[in-house]
């Protein structure tokens, strides 16, 4: 029988719908990934929601679906973020969203029309995957396939990468996921070293006050915006998308865990942890329902691994151990609260500075997320 694939642009709230819960079929269809943990749907719905997501003040975006021989086989997006093509002063535009059966021509067939929409929009190069942005949950993972993801990470098929590949993209960059055990101790350097730093510049950490989140988040933006202003693809956060990303991390972290660095009274540096709810969501099949609510709200208690995943020091206060007292503090209040490690994620490869500091806490790169690149 010959192949008949077409492609549909999403334009209706039905094809909405068929696109966010694409992933099914892939990851509970004739095999069975153990180790995908399915997305909350009514979150998976706020990423494509125009009204909601101020993403869309400053990108757009146009989803695709892709049918073999009348079923669904496949989905893709295609995204420019106008504040990326700004800052990085780079002509890109993004893939992203991307789900496919193993099947080369079915995923041939969603990158062309990807690719030709942003050269419609004028750019020449594509990037991804980006869900939707350098800001969000990014990259394919490219080995680690026998192990779930932490929470926030992504997870693909083992033959992603070779289908992407096949459709001429190469590497852009490696992101790296590094696993801190707490049955490896810290060592007695590394101590030694916070204690210096905490009196030679007289630094405090402090965990966070819910009754003072909306004053700090303008503070919080400020400093991850300069901490990591020369970081590869950073685009700085707006005002009122940070706070709308602020409300979400408030639903999802411990206060015990948020934690703001001081140097006398001025805050030069936080870190946020998250307990790995994907320990939890793995079994809600994507529903909050009010049996699915109660498996989170015992669920939750028995997380045993933390992600650190946002951590910045501004400028002033860099070079000067301040991020190992922040590691340090972060290692002993997730022991006593019963965690096993932490996942520090994710590092780019070429950021020898913290992939060398990583290697001598004794942490473990253990997870490799790809981003890729083709000119179009």
């Amino acid at each position: 029988m010959s192949e008949d694939i077409k492609i549909v642009p999403v334009t209706t709230k039905k094809e909405l719908k068929l696109f966010i819960k694409f992933p099914w079929a892939v990851y509970r269809g004739e095999k069975n990934y153990e180790n995908w943990v399915p997305p909350l749907l009514m979150m998976a719905k706020e990423h494509f929601d125009r009204k909601k997501n101020l993403f869309f003040k400053h990108a757009d975006m146009q989803l695709f679906l892709a049918y073999k021989n009348g079923v669904l086989s496949g989905r893709i997006a295609a995204i420019v973020d106008y504040s990326y093509v700004e800052y990085q002063k780079d002509e890109t535009g993004f893939f992203g969203f991307f789900e496919s059966f193993d099947d080369d021509a079915i995923a041939g067939a969603l990158f062309k029309s990807a690719e030709d929409w942003v050269s419609e929009k004028g750019y020449k190069k594509m990037l991804g995957p980006m869900n939707p942005s350098t800001g969000a949950s990014l990259g394919t993972l490219i080995d680690s396939f026998d192990i779930p993801p932490i929470f926030q990470m992504e997870y693909n098929a083992e033959y992603y990468p070779a289908l992407i590949e096949k459709c001429g993209y190469g590497k852009s960059k490696d992101l790296y996921s590094y696993l801190m055990d707490t049955s490896l101790k810290l060592s007695d350097k590394m101590l030694r070293v916070a204690e210096i730093v905490k009196k030679r510049h007289n630094v405090s950490i402090r965990s966070v006050d819910w009754k003072e989140w909306d004053t700090i988040i303008p503070v919080l933006r400020e400093i991850y915006n300069e901490a990591w202003a020369d970081n590869w693809g950073f685009v700085p956060w707006e005002e009122k998308e940070f706070e709308y990303l602020c409300k979400d991390i408030k639903m999802f972290v411990d206060a015990d865990l948020v934690l703001i660095t001081y140097m006398g009274d001025e805050p030069v540096g936080f870190a946020v942890p998250f307990p790995d709810y994907n320990q939890v969501l793995h079994r809600m099949n994507g529903r909050l329902t009010p049996l699915g609510i109660l498996k989170f709200l015992t669920g939750r208690k028995k997380i045993d691994i933390i992600r650190t995943a946002i951590m910045g020091v501004r400028t002033k206060a860099q070079n000067k151990g301040i991020d190992a007292v922040m590691v340090k503090e972060i290692y002993e209040r997730g022991e006593k609260m019963g965690m096993k490690g932490s996942e520090l994620s994710w590092i780019i490869e070429d950021n020898m500075a913290l992939v060398n500091l990583l290697n001598g806490w004794g942490a473990k790169h253990y997870r490799t997320y790809r981003i890729y690149d083709k000119n179009i």
